[in-house]
């Protein structure tokens, strides 16, 4: 099934998730670079790649929401599109914790942010995961031949 919200032919969600991935990613790192060097700098990037990640992935959203209400309720699809959904929420709700934990882009993080971006960015792998099942196994947003019931991986 093609997706609902289109540009260019194109899906949107598909053309916008990959910002908040990659800035709350590299926020995460700059994460590491802190804790490694010390240098005030690093954490501040942290901080504002992370805002802006969650700007990124609240942009993102409802163009999924839009495509996701378009796949047929009762299947597989349905189902994998609902707990990548939800989970994304977790994610851009644990990188906000770990901001407001913050305080400011001038405080070293708390032991709390940092466990907050980290479980994050671990979870937003799985998701970022199901996200491609959800175009390659399934075809949503990719074509209107899409098998929405498409079996699951089977170890062999």
């Amino acid at each position: 099934m093609e997706a609902k919200a289109k540009l260019f032919g194109h899906s949107i969600h598909q053309m916008l998730i990959v910002f908040p991935l990659g800035l709350l990613g590299t926020g995460v790192v700059f994460d590491l670079v802190f804790l490694s060097q010390g240098e005030q700098l690093f954490a501040a990037v942290a901080y504002w790649m992370m805002i802006a990640g969650i700007v990124g992935g609240l942009i993102a959203a409802p163009f999924g929401l839009i495509d996701w209400l378009g796949v047929p309720r009762g299947t597989r699809a349905r189902s994998v599109g609902a707990i990548h959904g939800l989970g994304n929420v977790i994610v851009l709700t644990l990188f906000a914790a770990s901001v407001l934990l913050r305080g400011s882009e001038t405080a070293a993080p708390t032991n709390g942010a940092y466990a907050c971006s980290f479980l994050g960015l671990l979870l937003a792998l799985f998701t970022g995961w199901l996200g491609g099942e959800l175009v390659t196994r399934f075809g949503i947003g990719v074509h209107e031949g899409a098998s929405v019931d498409a079996p699951g991986l089977r170890p062999r």
